[in-house]
């Protein structure tokens, strides 16, 4: 087994510890991918599989709003109150955030097992919960400089 399974098997066991299925799916998957000799995904995967996630992370969270759970007054009525207003800005500040964190991630992917790995122990460490690389990356890329 090459270094590269090895750590893909490693952050695959760090998901299973901290309870992150997303982690542990997508080690397994991409260490399938290597096992059974379909890396010629991986530039297709490279180049589209964030896209493709964050339409199906969309999806997920428009959906309320889909269902009709989510009314359209309820929608006009956030912006009269100032703690929906406060999660509008918060919600624009992490969309902008996310932006930087996927141009730094395309750009220096070498931050990306870092930014893994930190975001895994946090949800085993602090009981949170897996959504942070992209906004890690972000604020990384304030404190850098890039993106």
């Amino acid at each position: 087994m090459d270094i590269t399974s090895l750590l893909l098997l490693g952050l695959a066991a760090l998901g299973i510890i901290s309870s992150n299925s997303p982690v542990t799916i997508a080690m397994v998957v991409l260490l399938l991918l290597r096992v059974l000799g379909l890396q010629q995904t991986f530039p297709w995967l490279e180049k589209h599989g964030l896209t493709l996630g964050i339409i199906i992370l969309t999806i997920g969270v428009m959906t309320p709003l889909a269902s009709g759970k989510i009314s359209l007054n309820t929608v006009w009525q956030s912006f009269f109150h100032w703690k929906s207003l406060a999660a509008i800005g918060i919600g624009m500040l992490v969309a902008y955030l996310g932006g930087r964190g996927a141009v730094l991630m395309g750009s220096q992917p070498t931050v990306v097992a870092g930014l893994l790995i930190g975001t895994v122990l946090g949800v085993a460490l602090f009981k949170g919960v897996p959504v942070g690389p992209l906004i890690a990356a972000g604020l990384l890329s304030l404190i850098i400089g890039r993106g």
